[in-house]
């Protein structure tokens, strides 16, 4: 009986778990194609287009990690590094599709339609900050970790019962967001209806401080899309291309009512989790580092195009400076909205105000009057 064999051989099953799970890439790090056919589908203009993304990302961060610093923002979550995973995936969505973004996908809500300013306005905690155009498709940063997730679901199924055709909602969070009980609800949700979501994982390495190996003992991330029988596929998330194809695939798959579509992106944040006293350096070697910091999105793309003659540091540095610009001409609209008035902040507070908050808003009416 000693020598009996199981009828089960579980250490099988965990080592077959996650293994069909390869990341897709289409330029690698050393800026090699690696599938040809996908990068003849694009012309050289159109993926310089795709690097100017990536480089008004990250001027974009640049700026507002400065204006941080000297506080003239507020909240602010770092995007250094994970242009190629934003902005890949966000381009291969229409201006039509929702967007339920997190605190960390602010490019992406830019790029959707949000004015800007708007973004500063947020950052700093004005009420204008959370009044969209009537024409932007999304809703304001969730700020509780994987929400947004339950969010999406929500509007895919609506978008399904409405009948509505060419339109997905589409959501984000990151390889901490994967361990909240929303993050599995919602595509749970949303596969048991079949609703057209993408659901994005932006595997950014850490959970703040937690590095993703200490918070699951899963293979991958998109293997946990497996148990909402959802189809889900790993990619290079430092590779613009292969993110953009990928999602793009997904937003097909979903709008042709086969429910939703979960993709992980391996990518890398260069900073700290945010601006509110993360030091990366506590919890991060430059051992460990360094070789994302080499496999920086940009220098791939921009090493390729460079190869190509479709790109040069004059054109980079003329962009760049056009970015500035505009950024300056949003800060300084920014600043021009009107400050805000306690009794403000306290209307904002409930539809109907009760007593309590009526007798407050009163009172301070009188000190502001003054």
């Amino acid at each position: 009986m000693d020598n009996e064999q199981p009828i089960v051989d579980f250490s099988a099953i965990h080592d077959a778990l996650g293994k069909n799970f390869e990341p897709v890439q289409v330029i690698d790090g050393q800026a090699k194609v690696v599938k040809p056919e996908i990068v003849a589908k694009y012309t050289n203009d159109q993926l310089v287009e795709f690097l100017k993304l990536m480089i008004w990302e990250r001027t974009l961060h640049q700026r507002s990690n400065a204006l941080t610093r000297q506080g003239r923002l507020g909240f602010y979550a770092p995007t250094e590094g994970q242009e190629a995973s934003e902005m890949g995936s966000n381009s291969a969505m229409k201006s039509t599709d929702v967007l339920m973004p997190a605190y960390r996908d602010i490019p992406q809500l830019i790029q959707h339609g949000l004015p800007v300013y708007k973004a500063f306005l947020w950052s700093r905690g004005h009420v204008l900050g959370n009044e969209y155009p009537e024409d932007l498709h999304a809703m304001p940063p969730q700020i509780i970790i994987g929400a947004q997730y339950v969010q999406a679901a929500g509007v895919a199924l609506g978008i399904k019962k409405n009948k509505t055709a060419d339109k997905v909602a589409y959501t984000y969070t990151g390889d901490g967001g994967t361990s909240q009980g929303d993050f599995y609800e919602g595509m749970n949700f949303a596969g048991a209806f079949q609703a057209p979501a993408v659901f994005i994982v932006q595997n950014n390495g850490y959970a703040i401080s937690v590095p993703r190996r200490k918070q699951t003992n899963a293979r991958t991330l998109a293997q946990k899309a497996v148990a909402a029988g959802i189809p889900s596929i790993q990619v290079d998330g430092m590779d613009f291309l292969a993110v953009h194809e990928v999602t793009k695939a997904a937003r097909d798959y979903a709008i042709a009512g086969n429910g939703p579509v979960m993709i992980e992106t391996l990518t890398y944040r260069f900073g700290p989790h945010t601006n509110a006293g993360d030091d990366p350096k506590r919890y991060r070697t430059k051992d460990e580092e360094q070789p994302w910091f080499d496999n920086d999105p940009l220098i791939r793309y921009r090493k390729y195009l460079t190869e190509q003659g479709a790109w040069s540091q004059a054109q980079e540095d003329e962009y760049v400076e056009q970015v500035k610009a505009d950024i300056k001409a949003a800060v300084k609209q920014a600043d021009d909205a009107p400050k805000q008035k306690i009794t403000e902040f306290l209307s904002n507070v409930f539809e109907e105000q009760p007593q309590n908050i009526q007798q407050q808003i009163t009172a301070y009416q009188a000190k502001e009057s003054k």
